[in-house]
């Protein structure tokens, strides 16, 4: 058999064996791969190139060796699930650099990161001043998390004490012009409905790349033609409106009226609508 069939036959092979080896592996972001989980990938790619083109005689040692450095890393995982001990060990822990705004240098001479190193590194995540941070760790991957003082991070609604309406994932309802039905049935809508949206904003589907529907049910196109200005949707803007504007006719009812009995009705409808209002208001505004 000539060579170069050889190295076909046994790259082939080896690509679906290492294929299959990688997903046993499990799935890792490689920026956040421990020094271990690489240097294991490193020679992994290694072996297999060495046994693909034919540079271990014997394929049984090359098998041998490539077995070793898929199943042990994998037994590791496995015990590392089981074990914080087998973990910190293969994993490594990890590190505080910063703690109650101070820099623990001990810890910062342990991790070889210098005074520099760590201040470039905090700009990454937004912390520009030292005096703004407050705990900052380094994980075992070697990315450093870091953790703002009470008054430099932002204010959230949980903060301000507004309720807020929960949200989920949009469904990409068009796709390329094409309409993708189990998007549109997995959020209660059909194609009709859609093809009242788009009638609504003028749009023909063929010219739509991107559809996407919220939580709250508005759609969000993007088209190919992008000179085309898209009208925002304000249907729930509108609808609050008009709860406002029913409020304060009720409202200037009750001052005009000199009945008693409707006085009261007024009074007590326009309170009425105000709690529903107040009850709306997180998912018509936000």
């Amino acid at each position: 058999m000539q060579t170069w069939i050889q190295i076909l036959i046994s790259s082939v092979s080896l690509f679906f064996l290492l294929f299959i080896s990688i997903r046993l592996m499990g799935k890792r972001n490689i920026v956040r791969m421990t020094p271990f989980r690489f240097v294991s990938y490193i020679i992994i790619a290694v072996i297999t190139a060495l046994m693909s083109l034919n540079l271990i005689a014997n394929l049984a040692f090359g098998l041998i060796a490539l077995g070793v450095w898929v199943l042990f890393p994998i037994a590791l995982d496995y015990l590392s699930l089981k074990s914080k001990w087998i973990h910190d060990i293969v994993n490594g822990k990890e590190t505080v650099l910063i703690k109650h705004g101070k820099i623990m240098e001990e810890n910062l001479l342990q991790t070889r990161l210098t005074a520099e190193e760590l201040l470039r590194e905090l700009r990454t995540k937004n912390a520009f001043s030292l005096a703004d941070v407050e705990f900052a760790v380094m994980e075992d991957t070697g990315d450093i998390n870091v953790f703002m003082k009470s008054h430099k991070n932002p204010v959230s609604s949980y903060n301000l004490g507004i309720k807020v309406a929960p949200l989920a994932e949009p469904q990409t309802v068009i796709l390329d012009g094409n309409m993708l039905d189990e998007s549109l049935f997995s959020l209660g809508f059909n194609r009709e409905w859609l093809n009242i949206q788009l009638e609504t904003m003028g749009v023909s589907i063929d010219n739509v790349f991107i559809g996407q529907v919220d939580s709250s049910g508005d759609l969000y196109l993007d088209l190919f033609d992008d000179s085309v200005q898209l009208p925002q949707p304000k249907v729930k803007e509108m609808l609050y409106a008009n709860f406002e504007s029913s409020q304060a006719n009720l409202m200037s009812f009750a001052l005009e009226t000199n009945n008693k009995e409707a006085k009261k009705m007024y009074s007590e409808h326009a309170e009425a609508l105000g709690q529903l209002m107040e009850k709306l208001k997180p998912y018509l505004l936000r």
